[in-house]
Order: C-alpha cells, then structure tokens, then sequence
C-alpha cells in the first residue's frame, strides 16, 4: 500500500459529510492537523447509526489476545472475502484508536482486572470493550460530539443533507447540499470525506435510525466511484419483535442468553458447533427457517438464568427497550427476529480510505474497504470507523488517489435493461410486481426484505429487478429531503439487486435457494458497473 506524500500543501478546505464516529473523528483529526473543516449532517450532530450501537468495539488491548488473532478471526467471519491487508490495518491499528477514544473522553466500563470485557460471537477471546453497558456508541456519539464543538475550526451545518458530489474533469471538488431552509447550495472543498453510515431504510425491518437512506453510497456511484459488494447486508439476528425494532445486543449471547422455538427448544444446538455463538449469517437465517417452521412467529431470547441485576447493570438499554414493550426479560424469554443492520460493501476504498475518484474518501459504513468481507465480525464497525477516518486525514492533500481498478465482473452480471421475464417466488397476496411505476419508499422497503433480504432467489430478485426498473425517482433538483432519500433509495435498491443477481452462490450474509453452496472461484467482489439508471449524476463546478 502507498503512503502517503507529506509534501502536500499543509491547508486544505475539508468537508466532512456525515456525524457518526467515522465523521466526528475525522473531523476533529483534520481540525487538529491545521485544515478548515465544514461537518455537515443531515440530522442534529449526535444522530447516526454510531448513536444506536450497543455492543461495543472489539481491540486486541489484553495479554491473552493478539492482533494475529483478532485477524484471524475476522477473516473467518468474512467468508473469504476480505482483503487480508485491510483486515492487518484494522486490527493492528484498532488499540491505538480505541485508547485515542479513551483520550477524548469516552469512559469504558471498568472492573476488578481494568477495563471490561466481552465476548462477542464468532471471536475466539473475550475482547470487546463496551461502555455504559449496552449504551457504547451513545458514550462514543457523546465524547466526540463534545469534542468537535470545541473545535472552532469546525464548522458544523445541522440539517443539511447531500444531494450530490461537485465533479470537476474527475476530481471531487466539493459537495451539493439542501439546507435547512429548502434551498441547495454548492460547498467547494479540496477534499470531500464521506461519512454518511448505511442504509437500513432499505429494509421493512432494520435497526438502524431513520437517517440511514446510503447517501454517500448512492452520491458516489452517480459521480462515477468505484463501488463493491453491494450484496452483502447483514441482518442483525436478533431485534426485539416490538414497534421500532430495538437491537438486542450480541453481547447478551455472548453472557449466555440462548434462542428457543416457540415449544421452548434450543434450535440453535443443531445448527452450528458453536449454537448461538455462530457468525451473524449463520443464526439470522437459522432464526428465519425457525419463524417459517412456526407460522412467522418470533423466536425467543432466554436470557432468564443471567438474573435481573446482569441484566440491568449491563444492558441497560435493552432493558429499558423491554419495558417500553411491556417485557420484563429478567422473567420471561422475549421475541426476537432478524432485522437490517450494516452494509459490508459500499464506495471502494484503499487502505487509506481514498476512493477511485481523486478528492473523495470514505469512512465508516459507506466505504467498502474489504475489512468485513462478505461477513462483517461483531463489533468491528466502530472500529473499522476509527481506524480508517484517522487514515482519511493522514493522507489528505497527497496526489495519489485509489486504484482505479474495479472488482471483477461475476458470471452473468445483469443489467435491468436485460433481464429476462421471469415469474417470481410470490408469498400469498404479493408480488414484486406491485412494486412498478411510483416510487413508494414502504413498497420498496416491504419488496427488499421479502426478496432480497435474509433469503434471496433468483426469481424474485429477477422480477423485484424488472419492477425497480420501472420505478421514477424525484428529481435531483427536489427541495424535499423526503424525495431525495427516496432517490437514493431506489438507486441502491437497484445496485444491491442487481449485485445479489450476479452473485450466483451463496456466501456470507448474501444466500441464494437457488444457489446454496459458496463457490470457491466466485472468492472475489462483484462489479458494480452496471448501467442501472440512463445516465451518472455529477455536477460540473
């Protein structure tokens, strides 16, 4: 990998897009090293996908750990997918970043041996650090938002949304925002750094915040960027089965919590050696064969024998979230059932977080820079997040830029243009053909979970395919930031489609009935290069 260039000129103008960790650190980073910084989120400052994470952040921080480790285990989770030189910088830097976090202000829980820790599935050590129990991101979210307001190289614009990037002769100049007043604007830059997390709101079901509609993702691929993996969406296992869709943490698995039929058996046990503790694809689709054995029901959360004071004093949050719903989980087992919950693909990066176009890097859940591969391991975005913004801002200002190479295409990559006519695996009542003409945000949401969500065949995804293609998107021009979600949506609905298609096997969190095995010559990313709209949207400066 290229370093970067230290004899770049020392100022720059940096627009940071997005206010979860990822945002927030680059932003106080790129403040720190001398730039000016605009930070604008579509949101208040403190909403993001960050705010909402519960577990905590996996660091090789104790004696009985190792970096070599923490790699190992998560090219394990990555189902051959990762990029084994992104997975060494994020384990190998991921300490350092976590007591950066320490250094701003984010206070860990502690216990008798130091700092505390958990174990999280698919991780061979108990090695995630958490803070307020189940409340990490929130204290994460806290820290820096407190941070970032001391900085008065920081301007921060709340309620301002992008609509696209500023493209001049294939360098990102900036970016095209709506403000809060309705009206859009130009805000030039020498470097865009996005930070626009995920986009749950593709999903009926999700656990993200309403925010998260893949801004960044879907302004980078109109601009012309590089993006990959776009198949790969984890469905977290388990969201509590009540109005809003609250997560319940991996980490009261990790404590010991199991997952039960609705006679009160442990599925688990014969689906995986290592039952409720299995990597994230593996126990949603387990639960989701259970719910269809059982009429659709939720499968149950057991976390009984853990006792109401563990339960209270160290998932605080879920707990609460219970007795919003009328559960009392120290008594009962709770219903809980798989929901949408991060992206491992998105706008391609290089170690460095620098993206095919020059100008642009992306950070966090919008980037795709093969850390998680086609599986991302549990509480490894946070981390991810941190490690890759200090990156952004160390290598500001260099001439280099990302390869421009992009993945390589899979058999019998589509386009919506030509896919064939083909009857789809409908449930009773619906069909992904209800879905054409209007772009109807709860239509697309309710198609993609049935067709293109935890089970997937090419049958529905053909015909969801061919009625996306139909759709009409808002204008670009919209002053409603209602409209120009939806136009990112349908965008993304499109590209993750069309990469689920393409991808003809199954691997990781993407699963195919028709295809049920992983193919070991399909062990590298889809392109996504496809024509899926009549043309890319960059705004010449």
């Amino acid at each position: 990998m290229t370093a970067p260039d230290r004899t770049a000129p020392d100022t720059l103008s940096i627009l940071v897009i997005g206010s979860g960790l990822g945002g927030l650190l680059a932003a106080v980073r790129a403040a720190d090293a001398g730039h000016h910084v605009v930070l604008v989120t579509k949101s208040v400052l403190p909403e993001s996908n960050t705010r909402y994470a519960q577990g905590g952040i996996a660091a090789a921080l104790f004696r009985d750990d190792s970096v070599d480790a923490h790699v190992l285990d998560t090219l394990r989770a990555g189902a051959g997918l990762c990029d084994p030189a992104a997975v060494r910088v994020l384990c190998a830097e991921g300490p350092a970043r976590v007591r950066d976090l320490i250094r701003f202000g984010v206070d860990f829980d502690r216990d008798e041996s130091g700092v505390a820790r958990g174990l999280e599935a698919a991780h061979s050590r108990s090695r995630v650090v958490h803070a307020g129990g189940d409340a990490t991101g929130a204290a994460v979210e806290a820290a820096l938002v407190a941070t970032v307001r001391r900085r008065a190289a920081i301007d921060v614009r709340e309620h301002t949304m992008l609509v696209d990037l500023l493209v001049d002769d294939g360098v990102v100049r900036g970016g095209r925002v709506l403000c809060p007043h309705g009206v859009q604007h130009n805000i030039d830059a020498d470097a865009v750094i996005l930070a626009t997390g995920g986009a749950g709101a593709l999903f009926s079901h999700t656990t993200n915040p309403s925010v998260a509609t893949g801004d960044g993702v879907a302004a980078a691929w109109r601009a012309g960027a590089s993006v990959a993996d776009l198949e790969f969406y984890q469905f977290h296992p388990t969201a509590l089965a009540a109005p809003g869709t609250p997560l319940v943490s991996e980490a009261v698995r990790g404590e010991g919590a199991v997952l039960l039929g609705s006679r009160g058996e442990r599925f688990m046990l014969a689906e995986h050696p290592d039952a409720e503790l299995a990597p994230r694809d593996v126990v949603a689709r387990a639960i989701a064969r259970q719910m269809e054995r059982q009429g659709g029901a939720p499968v149950l959360l057991d976390a009984t024998a853990l006792g109401r004071e563990l339960l209270e004093t160290r998932f605080p949050t879920i707990t609460a979230a219970c007795r919003a719903a009328g559960l009392d989980w120290a008594v009962a087992a709770i219903p809980v059932a798989p929901a949408a919950h991060y992206w491992m693909g998105g706008v391609k990066t290089d170690a460095w977080a620098r993206t095919s176009l020059p100008g642009l890097f992306a950070v966090g859940e919008v980037a795709r820079t093969g850390a998680h591969g086609a599986n991302r391991l549990a509480s490894n975005s946070l981390l991810e997040a941190a490690v890759f913004a200090d990156r952004a801002v160390r290598a500001l200002g260099e001439p280099g830029r990302a390869s421009t190479s992009r993945p390589a295409d899979l058999p019998h990559s589509l386009s919506t243009s030509t896919i064939p006519g083909l009857l789809p695996e409908t449930a009773p009542g619906s069909s992904p053909a209800d879905l054409a003409t209007l772009v109807d945000r709860r239509k697309l949401q309710r198609f993609l979970w049935d067709f293109a969500g935890v089970h997937r065949s090419g049958a529905g995804l053909t015909s969801t395919a061919a009625s996306l293609a139909e759709c009409t998107a808002p204008p670009a021009s919209s002053t409603s930031v209602a409209a120009l979600e939806d136009r990112n949506l349908l965008d993304l609905g499109r590209l993750l489609v069309a990469a689920a298609l393409a991808r003809e096997e199954s691997r990781g969190a993407h699963f195919r009935s028709d295809f049920p095995d992983t193919r070991p010559d399909l062990a590298r990313s889809v392109s996504q290069t496809l024509e899926l709209v009549p043309a890319r949207e960059a705004i010449a400066c």
